[in-house]
């Protein structure tokens, strides 16, 4: 049975919440990094949407949501009890207002924003994480769905300007932070990969989490 395909984009925060899932899942798939510039017919064939990313299971079923896709890699398989740190309302919050106000403090020219006073206000939602953020160091009790699918926005708005995102109160935000991006999760799902090309070498990516963690790359005839 064919693997799983994933297009994906390394920077895309959407991209990597789902590889990150994918990985401590364990579930085997073949990579295919897009260049957003010019997109893959076959992945548009797939998902009109045009945007990453986009999982074609083993059956032929497509998924182009990222939270779908975490959901369906850990309902396969959860070996760390991921969905047991679930949040709906946190991740909505994050992928709504939060994510609004990232875009257009991290790109005011493309939104003809004011970007200090959408930084201030996403600073608002990251008050309320570094509040929620426990003893454990996580959002819940341990690391779960709700850590890895907004760290990678969190990751984004604090790279816009650093000394400022380092000088706020925010002890706990940003020790979770530095803590999730110096993880050899992390570290393996921001694995650099050629853009795909129908025909050329395949990235077969199984085993990324734990010490079982590595990446394959082999021509389609292997």
């Amino acid at each position: 049975m064919a693997d799983p395909v994933l297009y994906s984009f390394r920077r895309c925060p959407y991209a990597m919440r789902a590889r990150l899932a994918l990985a401590v899942s364990g579930v085997r798939y073949e990579l295919r990094e897009v260049r957003l510039s010019h997109k893959p017919s076959e992945m548009l064939s797939i998902s009109s949407k045009g945007t990453v990313p986009v999982l074609q299971t083993a059956d032929g079923a497509v998924i182009d949501e990222s939270l779908s896709i975490m959901r369906w890699a850990l309902n396969s398989r959860d070996p760390d009890d991921w969905l047991a740190g679930d949040d709906p309302v946190l991740i909505a919050s994050n992928d709504g207002a939060f994510k609004h106000h990232l875009d257009r403090y991290k790109y005011p020219d493309r939104h003809n924003s004011e970007p200090v006073e959408d930084r201030d206000l996403g600073l608002l939602f990251l008050q309320e994480l570094d509040a929620r953020i426990g003893t454990a160091g996580q959002i819940g009790a341990k690391p779960g769905l709700a850590d890895a699918a907004i760290v990678p926005f969190v990751r984004q708005f604090a790279a816009v300007d650093r000394s400022w995102f380092d000088a706020q109160p925010l002890p706990k935000l940003q020790a979770w932070l530095a803590g999730h991006l110096a993880s050899n999760l992390f570290e393996r799902i921001m694995l650099r990969v050629p853009s795909w090309c129908p025909g050329e070498r395949v990235v077969v990516v199984r085993g990324v989490v734990l010490a079982d963690s590595h990446a394959d790359v082999h021509r389609p005839d292997e």
